[in-house]
């Protein structure tokens, strides 16, 4: 155990040794089909989550029936144009999914949906990185997360490819996203709180765009929004509130562990129970069930982001505990059938 304050905002190796000391659970409704909307695989300096990896996550409980890998920066091309590098990932992540598909390595389709990275303010000049992807994917491409994540304080950490507050309100990057629309690909977009009208004015502007909103809306609880929870929920409950009436928008539940900072995972004796992270997620997680429908939103790992905090079994039996009071139909689409269908999975 660190005695170290955790640094929210920024990603380190989980540390296996405190996860160990997780109290053991049973796995809740053991049958129920999972789709993970949102895990990430990569190699980098002291961490590595690749197939293997993330197999022995999974089979430690729950039925995960396939995934959706999300844009994580990892495997970019070395050489050639600069914008086209990204399409480096969606090939590195098809031969992962080949592999799994093969059937040699359990029943989880992994990786059955791929989010990559193109960059959108290339306007109309992203159409042809968008066909790579599209070509590189093997059939599994499903869209783009250009993230959008920024704030004035420099202890939040703000995403790589925002320059600024106001990425999506950008023409050129509006005109990417029509490119990306017209090709049948989906826009995953990851934007802090205070940044929710921003994501609001973009789906009305874009109808047609079939937009995927990450993290719960992503609330914030550190840096200059510690000690200020309940004016941080007032707001994002507005926001959400909002945005939850843009039907061409959809909501994926969970990956709060590093940004609403609801615990101390660095300096606690041990990671939270299913039941301590249901209640401490609960307050975000039910009212968008209750503004957006059961057939608008879907669970996610955040995988391995999320592990930092909390292990697989815990995790999941956290989310279906807060889905405890829906209905069995609910249950199916919040874990699987809304990611099948918004992520036009087979």
């Amino acid at each position: 155990m660190s005695t170290r304050p955790t640094q929210f905002g920024r990603i380190h190796a989980p540390d296996d040794e405190w996860l160990a000391k997780q109290p053991p659970e049973h796995v809740l409704e053991p049958d129920l089909p999972i789709i993970d909307t949102h895990h990430h695989l990569w190699e980098r300096a002291g961490h590595r989550y690749l197939l293997h990896e993330f197999l022995d996550d999974l089979r430690t409980g729950h039925n995960v029936v396939a995934t959706v890998f999300l844009e994580c920066e990892a495997m970019y091309r070395a050489r050639g144009p600069e914008e086209m590098r990204p399409v480096g990932q969606t090939e590195f992540v098809a031969g992962i999914a080949a592999m799994s598909d093969s059937g040699r390595y359990g029943n989880t389709r992994v990786a059955a949906g791929i989010v990559g990275f193109a960059d959108l303010t290339l306007g109309d000049r992203v159409e042809p990185i968008l066909e790579a992807h599209i070509q590189a994917g093997g059939g599994r491409f499903r869209g783009v997360r250009h993230s959008a994540a920024w704030d004035t304080s420099d202890v939040i950490g703000n995403s790589r490819t925002a320059k600024g507050p106001h990425l999506m309100r950008q023409s050129d990057f509006r005109a990417g996203l029509g490119r990306l629309t017209a090709l049948g690909l989906s826009l995953d977009a990851w934007a802090f709180h205070p940044q929710m009208a921003d994501t609001i004015e973009l789906a009305r502007a874009c109808p047609d765009a079939n937009i995927i909103v990450g993290h719960v809306g992503g609330p914030l609880g550190y840096g200059p929004y510690a000690g200020k929870r309940d004016e941080v929920f007032k707001s994002w409950r507005a926001g959400i509130a909002e945005l939850a009436k843009c039907e061409n928008v959809s909501m994926k539940l969970g990956g709060m562990m590093m940004r609403l900072a609801a615990y101390d995972y660095r300096t606690e004796p041990r990671p939270a129970t299913s039941t301590e992270l249901a209640d401490l997620w609960r307050p975000y997680i039910e009212p968008c069930i209750e503004l957006f429908g059961a057939n608008r939103c879907m669970f996610e790992s955040n995988f391995p982001v999320d592990k930092m905090g909390i292990g697989w079994v815990a995790l999941w039996n956290a989310l279906k505990r807060i889905a405890a009071g829906a209905s069995a139909a609910e249950k199916r689409a919040l874990f699987s059938n809304t990611a099948r269908r918004v992520y036009r999975l087979e």
